[in-house]
């Protein structure tokens, strides 16, 4: 007898080997017809098999549905085949190369000899919905390596051909079939092509075969595939979203910054986008005053060997810009600590000093490739707001703790109220005893549950020199940034001689805390954009109001407006230009300024203004002195003014 254990602890026994839908089957009609894949356990070990998989001994199972992430992860992936096999039916001279998941759906890369166009899109589109239709099983093969590379070189596909060849001789191959359609692939899949209803191609792109850039570009074709049409329409809704929300298209817009091929991955700020960045700078220059923190600067190029002393030259290398001057090399910073701890080793400190907070807005390069770079949320220049703090492991504890709750007020002042947590644990690639990584690991997880906070272990994707917890903000439409971070470093303060006396006069090493709360200040600010939809709230906001006359009698008393508010310390702009006031209005409404103050004679003899909220909100006339007590409140409480249209 064959005993299966179902996830219920619920146990069934066959006198013969079965089938993963034959055990579904047995179980219920409605699970059967739902039936995606299963996840079978054996001798401590899971993993996830085809309904076609046969069970032959003990087992637990769990029968995968489109309920379960697993679940959607096979749609989306039985997707991407779906994808290639309408192209080879539309076009049988494009090449097929790889396909794999990715959040919230899928791509598969092309090699054809023109550029696939958005009629190309929809063809492939239908042309999926009508093989979906048929409902062809989708089955899986084993071949032979070196059978498998002569049948794709004999139907002309001398991208898979390669890729087979690379996978060692004595490896069985799978592939799956369904219709004319036959791939490689380890599986599993859905069992039928039916069970992809609800999908979407959203957009073409270009890619290297391997990701090399001397390689052919092939075109990656993205799309999107669901569980549910409702959850499709959310994401698409979501997409459409993002995109009027882009910071890039909203820079232009709003006259913030730009990119040119001169400077690649570098931001030219203009005047407004650096009132926005100032805003930001000023506001975490008040956190560090008002917690502890010194302020310091660091050098931005230090000699090749402080960078082999850290570590950094043996693991970070390929990211790092180098400069060379009287036959030494220097290496541009990626990152500011090895510099804090400079500073740190100026002085020798005492126990009781500690522990010892330097933040620094400190300016780093790192080279990232070119076909990485997107905006301002991935940049090769960038600003971080960096600290370090150096503490004795018995402060540790105290000292995460306090920089989580620190980070939540930040975000919440920002307009961020949902954060995520994850602690990074020890990667492969790392400096540093399995003791000291014991005792940071542990540190992180007991200070987030000190404060109350569930988390995620993510396993091996801590630094190099310490694990971390990354902190991941929820914006406005629902999309995640990994923003802030702490990472417990015990390696590179001994590594570059920071010591401390103890209450014994024993000199000791101090543990190193690297932290930043809002991280890339150009990425950070690229979110509050996207998240405000370019509608910042009057505390950041590089116009707070503007000041615009009806007509000419009246641009003597606007003015006199604007200075007065500007004396009182607001930002705020006068509009004097003999258009229309539907034609201002209506301007500095699509800049969304959040106040727009309208005066004309009878304003002007009254000594009031006309005061319009962003989003069309009327507040009538009002004192000049009452506007400024309404907008000196909404900065102090840092409140959003209005929607963002």
């Amino acid at each position: 007898m064959i005993s299966i254990t179902l996830p219920d602890g619920s146990q069934r026994e066959f006198s013969s080997p079965v089938t993963v839908a034959e055990v579904a089957r047995s179980i219920g009609t409605g699970l059967a017809k739902a039936a995606l894949a299963g996840r079978i356990t054996r001798n401590g070990e899971t993993r996830l098999v085809d309904t076609s998989y046969t069970i032959d001994s003990d087992t637990g199972l769990a029968i995968i549905t489109a309920k379960d992430e697993d679940g959607l992860d096979m749609i989306r992936h039985s997707t991407a085949h779906l994808l290639a096999y309408a192209v080879k039916e539309l076009f049988p001279e494009a090449q097929v190369t790889i396909g794999p998941v990715i959040d919230n759906g899928f791509y598969y890369d092309f090699s054809y000899k023109r550029p696939f166009t958005p009629e190309d899109l929809q063809a492939i589109e239908k042309k999926m919905t009508e093989l979906a239709a048929r409902d062809e099983p989708v089955v899986r093969e084993e071949w032979k390596r070196d059978d498998a590379v002569d049948f794709f070189k004999g139907i002309g596909e001398a991208y898979k051909a390669e890729i087979i060849a690379s996978i060692p001789s004595n490896e069985t191959i799978s592939l799956y079939r369904e219709g004319s359609f036959i791939d490689l692939c380890r599986g599993p899949h859905v069992p039928s092509t039916g069970k992809l209803k609800v999908f979407k191609l959203t957009k073409v792109a270009g890619a290297f075969w391997r990701g090399n850039s001397d390689n052919e570009m092939l075109q990656r074709i993205y799309g999107t595939a669901w569980a549910t049409r409702q959850d499709q329409d959310a994401y698409l809704h979501m997409l459409a979203e993002a995109e009027k929300r882009d910071h890039r298209k909203l820079g232009r817009q709003l006259d913030l910054f730009h990119f040119q091929e001169e400077g690649p991955g570098l931001v030219f700020w203009h005047p407004k986008g650096w009132t926005l960045w100032q805003q930001v700078e000023q506001y975490m220059r008040e956190v560090y005053r008002d917690n502890g923190y010194q302020e310091v600067k660091a050098p931005q190029i230090l000699d090749l060997s402080l960078w082999k002393k850290t570590g950094h030259w043996e693991n970070y290398r390929e990211n790092m810009f180098t400069t060379e001057s009287e036959n030494r090399l220097y290496g541009l910073k990626p990152m500011n600590c090895p510099g804090h701890v400079q500073i740190y080793n100026a002085n020798l400190h005492s126990y009781r000093e500690l522990p010892l907070r330097f933040g620094e807005f400190g300016q780093c390069h790192r080279n990232e490739p070119s076909g990485s770079l997107h905006g301002m949320m991935r940049v090769r220049g960038f600003t971080q707001d960096d600290g370090h703090i150096f503490c004795t492991e018995d402060q540790l504890l105290d000292e995460c703790a306090a920089f989580t709750a620190l980070l939540q007020k930040v975000y919440a002042d920002f307009g961020f109220t949902e954060v995520l947590y994850k602690v990074a644990t020890r990667p492969e690639k790392r400096i540093g005893s399995d003791e000291s990584w014991d005792k940071a690991e542990a540190a992180l997880m007991e200070s987030l549950r000190n404060t109350g906070c569930e988390f995620e272990v993510s396993p091996g994707d801590g630094a190099f020199y310490g694990p971390k917890i990354e902190y991941t903000l929820k914006d406005a439409i629902g999309r995640h940034w990994q923003c802030g971070t702490i990472q417990v470093d015990f390696s590179m303060p001994a590594r570059l001689g920071a010591e401390y006396v103890d209450e014994h006069d024993t000199r000791k090493v101090p543990v190193m805390l690297h932290r930043a709360i809002l991280g890339s200040f150009e990425r950070f600010i690229g979110m509050l954009i996207e998240n405000f939809a370019g509608a910042m709230p009057p505390w950041l906001a590089p116009t707070q109001a503007v000041v615009c006359c009806i007509s000419e009698s009246s641009a003597h008393y606007a003015q006199q407006i604007t200075q007065s508010l500007r004396k009182q310390g607001f930002r705020v702009d006068s509009d004097l230009r003999g258009e229309k006031i539907t034609y201002k209005i209506r301007e500095h409404s699509m800049q969304k300024i959040p106040y727009i103050l309208v005066v004309g004679e009878k304003e002007r003899d009254a000594s009031m203004v006309s005061v319009r909220a962003r989003g069309g909100v009327d507040h009538g006339n009002m004192t000049p002195e009452a506007f400024a007590t309404l907008l000196e409140e909404d900065v102090a409480d840092h409140r959003q003014v209005g929607n963002t249209n």
